[in-house]
């Protein structure tokens, strides 16, 4: 059985190890090594994380067998509108195929609606997988964005929407 609870700050541990996991044979296919060696450590190190926490991120666990297995973080991104924004959500490999993506999916969808969202976004590279079963969930894409992180990298992605006004 899946269970998901909202993450606190001694969660950060094992949200790294869940990200260390899972980007090697996600993203270096796509990106490369030392892209992602400099992504991981920009996007995932304690104080980054930490921050995260402080300014209203809500990081979502999920765990099976009282395992965590994965992990989805969202935050309020522009309040005029109403959108949300998912910064990541990530499941360990030998999870997948068991729901718990969906699982988390799922669960923010329910979050933003009830606090009242009209629509939540996400980024995805243009070629991770990711994006079907973001399509299958039901978002779409908005635009395409080639976002400069520094050191010489780029995301290239996808912005994806999922409209949840009625």
């Amino acid at each position: 059985m899946i269970l998901l609870r909202r993450a606190k700050e001694q969660d950060i541990p094992a949200i790294r190890a869940i990200a260390q996991i899972t980007w090697g044979p996600t993203y270096v296919p796509l990106i490369g090594q030392q892209q992602v060696d400099y992504m991981l450590e920009k996007m995932y190190n304690d104080g980054v994380l930490q921050e995260q926490f402080l300014h209203g991120y809500i990081f979502l666990m999920a765990e099976i067998n009282k395992k965590d297995v994965g992990f989805a973080s969202y935050s309020l991104a522009d309040p005029e509108q109403g959108t949300y924004k998912l910064h990541k959500l990530y499941v360990l490999p030998e999870t997948h195929g068991k729901g718990v993506g969906k699982f988390l999916i799922n669960e923010v969808v329910n979050k933003v609606r009830e606090a009242g969202g009209k629509s939540l976004e996400l980024n995805v590279n243009r070629e991770n997988n990711a994006k079907d079963f973001y399509e299958r969930a039901g978002f779409k894409i908005k635009e395409t964005v080639d976002l400069d992180i520094g050191n010489g990298f780029f995301m290239n992605d996808y912005v994806m929407e999922m409209k949840l006004e009625a």
